[in-house]
């Protein structure tokens, strides 16, 4: 069977609402996952097909390609926020961000295949402070120097019911009652998940769409210290936000880095606060003017 979209890291946070949205819309998804048994929801979708491939692999890669129609797509949504320290950036983000969507590339054009989604992120420069934001850069200039019918999506930080962001800092608030905060002017534009959805989901029956790279955010610029707070009356709790010098943010981090559970903050993570993760002066509101969405407000999410 032939399928109109590839969707890869569709068993990621975004990529389970986006799965919901193209079914709706009509499009047949064939939906790579290392974990079958971790996309349990994703069963329930009748025009969603798992399929058990490592996208990292070129021979899967290549052989996902080989089913999608000559008209359809191939939507990219693959990110880690994690990785070991080196310049410009470690093994994991090198993979992910810049190996990964080289790799995809090759794949559709061996096969003929043209239209290409890809998701970068707010911030995501060559030259930017931190490992994850020059990997986000460099993969997206790895999509444009492509001779695809790409479209490049740069969201803020993606809030909504699963989110790892604010649903983290409303755990943390139920678990201590004094919180110390570093960063805690840094300032973030979240938008919601559906309406990132909903954008990809448009664009494909969009022309105009191609060769454009769309910056997407909320409504509403927040501190991080007005985010923890949210959080905490979001998970019903009194949290004392107190902030901190940035060093102490980096020594937490530090600590983070090294605890045997999965990291919570990296320096990585430090370094990216350097700079606002929101619109740029006179940037353009995508959601809005483009796609002609009512973007969806933090103080809204169920």
């Amino acid at each position: 069977m032939k399928y109109d979209i590839l969707l890869i890291g569709g068993n990621g946070f975004v990529g389970r609402v986006l799965a919901a949205q193209l079914q709706a819309a009509g499009y047949s998804v064939l939906l790579p996952t290392r974990h079958l048994a971790a996309a349990r929801e994703l069963r329930m979708l009748p025009k969603v097909h798992l399929e058990e491939a490592d996208v990292h692999e070129f021979d899967s890669l290549q052989e996902l390609c080989s089913r999608i129609k000559p008209n359809g797509a191939v939507i990219n949504l693959v990110g880690v926020l994690h990785d070991k320290p080196a310049e410009p950036y470690g093994k994991v983000f090198q993979a992910a961000h810049v190996g990964l969507p080289k790799n995809i590339i090759t794949a559709m054009q061996l096969h003929g295949l043209k239209r290409f989604l890809h998701m970068s992120a707010l911030g995501a420069d060559s030259n930017g402070p931190s490992m994850y934001q020059r990997s986000k850069g460099d993969g997206a200039a790895v999509v444009k120097a492509s001779n695809l019918d790409w479209a490049i999506f740069r969201p803020s930080v993606i809030f909504g019911a699963q989110d790892q962001f604010i649903n983290l800092f409303a755990k943390l608030t139920k678990l201590f009652p004094a919180m110390p905060l570093a960063n805690s002017k840094a300032q973030f534009q979240p938008v919601s998940v559906d309406d990132v959805a909903s954008a990809f989901t448009m664009a494909l029956k969009m022309p105009s769409t191609i060769h454009q790279e769309y910056d997407l955010a909320g409504p509403t610029v927040y501190t991080m210290k007005e985010i923890v707070e949210f959080a905490a009356r979001k998970a019903h709790t009194r949290c004392v936000i107190i902030p901190v010098p940035a060093f102490v943010g980096y020594l937490q981090a530090l600590a983070f880095e090294y605890l045997p559970v999965p990291t919570l903050m990296s320096r990585d993570n430090i370094a990216s606060m350097k700079a606002p993760n929101i619109l740029p002066l006179n940037g353009v509101d995508a959601l809005t003017t483009v796609f002609g969405i009512s973007r969806r407000t933090l103080e809204g999410m169920q």
